[in-house]
């Protein structure tokens, strides 16, 4: 396994040798290019980085190594401990401080980890900013503080709970109205931080809640990408109990997926579409979203009024092109909600009072909402990948093979069909090909994936 770099962070899996995995050599290696890039970004003689982590059973130790590599440089650090990566986000912006480093590997398996690098907006490194940080890794360009000089090391708690008050405090966030609906609510949060995040924000907004996996004690008890497939447990629960709803967050809270009272997806891909549709309703405005995300989201931004964009994939990317078309509420397909009246960056936190101030307000059900919502088919596969196997050969010879097509090749190769189409691209997190196609059915949806997985696959042999 490679130590996979990207706009993403720098993620990796625990043990083995350096180099190939995410040892502990590797983590202080890349914290400390971290540092020097934040060393170099100003004059200043103090510096400051909030440092947080999920409840992954390695988190403690790298979390230590971080730490400890940003004092040797002269930076303080402040360390929030368990938190949530929007937690950290927002703790960047109140603190005032000069960067942020969640260590969390986000949806992936409880072997990997990761470094997730933050600027002193509390947003992710550009790409520009990013490919410094491994220039200065790959050139061991680090210079280390002497005795006198070196930071200083403090904790500070509370942080989910300042989150959680400045949710509350956003204008659209209709308290009393979600307080009036009763709502009883089954929480999966896959035994991470958002265990401790969503129930305290649930109490603070009179929702009943029933915990399943809310123990932040880093032992995933499925795997923890928000899928259908991985919620059996809490569908079943959510019917079991009776509840208005199930609200599940991946291990770093910063992916939302939503399932009805009758224990059937609301669909990850219609978190964005449902707090759009809210938001849109109270704010005209713009709506970005990733090349992957459904066409969901442009039908119901063209509904109210608006104009949508799609960005490449990343949380960055889509950052951008929201400021850069002042678009009111953003994010990704994968139940990423980025609302830029809190903060820009994905947070299940917003998105949790955002949708069940939607639902409070409209009256309906959880099914009958979603229902009330185009419907699109999305078919989620992926390719391993292995050293051998060139993927930009592979890609450019699809957007040859389909040139007469509308084919977009900022990330990866999307090809818009009349009623679907179907993205290829290489993660930036995991050694995959990822192939998303949309269609109006799912066995059509279904039918395009396996078109071209079978296309990759020959041009792979």
């Amino acid at each position: 396994m490679s130590l996979i770099k990207s706009i993403s962070g720098i993620r990796g899996t625990i043990g083995g040798k350096v180099g190939a995995n995410l040892t502990p050599i590797d983590a202080v290696k890349f914290a400390a290019a971290y540092g020097m890039w934040l060393k170099n970004q100003t004059n200043k003689e103090q510096f400051t980085v909030i440092l947080g982590r999920d409840a992954r059973i390695s988190g403690k130790m790298v979390s230590s190594l971080v730490g400890n590599t940003l004092i040797g440089l002269g930076i303080n650090v402040t360390d929030i401990g368990l938190s949530t990566t929007p937690t950290v986000e927002v703790a960047v912006q109140l603190d005032k401080a000069d960067g942020g480093i969640i260590i969390t590997a986000s949806h992936n398996p409880k072997q990997w980890n990761a470094l997730k690098l933050l600027n002193s907006k509390g947003e992710f490194l550009n790409a520009k900013d990013g490919e410094e940080v491994l220039r200065i890794a790959e050139n061991d360009g680090y210079i280390f503080s002497e005795v006198d000089n070196l930071g200083k090391f403090r904790k500070k708690q509370h942080y989910i709970n300042k989150h959680i008050k400045e949710v509350l405090n956003l204008a659209l966030v209709d308290i009393e109205a979600i307080k009036n609906a009763n709502f009883k609510v089954v929480v999966d949060a896959v035994n991470s931080t958002g265990g401790i995040a969503i129930p305290a924000l649930l109490e603070k907004l009179g929702v009943e809640c029933i915990e399943l996996y809310c123990e932040p004690n880093g032992e995933f008890p499925h795997n923890p990408e928000p899928l259908k497939e991985h919620l059996t447990d809490i569908s079943e629960l959510v019917v079991k109990e009776k509840a208005d709803l199930g609200i599940v967050v991946d291990p770093d809270v910063d992916r939302l997926a939503l399932v009805n009272e009758d224990g059937s997806m609301f669909g990850e891909e219609y978190t964005l579409v449902a707090c759009a549709d809210y938001v849109l309703g109270k704010t005209k405005g713009n709506t970005v979203s990733n090349l992957s995300s459904s066409r969901a989201l442009r039908d119901i931004t063209l509904k109210h009024g608006g104009t949508y964009h799609a960005s490449a994939v990343g949380e960055v990317n889509v950052v951008e092109l929201m400021k850069k078309n002042n678009a009111v509420i953003g994010g990704e397909g994968n139940g990423g909600i980025i609302y830029p009246e809190s903060h820009y960056g994905r947070d299940s936190l917003v998105g949790v009072a955002l949708f069940l101030s939607h639902l409070a307000t409209s009256k309906m059900s959880c099914k009958e909402l979603r229902n009330s919502y185009p419907n699109y088919y999305m078919s989620k596969n992926k390719i391993q990948l292995t050293p051998q196997i060139n993927v930009d050969v592979i890609l450019n010879t699809i957007a040859s093979i389909y040139k007469k097509e509308d084919v977009i090749t900022i990330d990866g190769v999307k090809i818009n069909f009349q009623n679907e189409w179907v993205h290829l691209r290489k993660s930036n997190t995991e050694p995959i090909i990822r192939i998303y196609t949309e269609s109006t059915t799912q066995k059509s949806a279904d039918k395009l994936a396996q078109r071209f997985i079978t296309e990759i696959n020959n041009s792979i042999k």
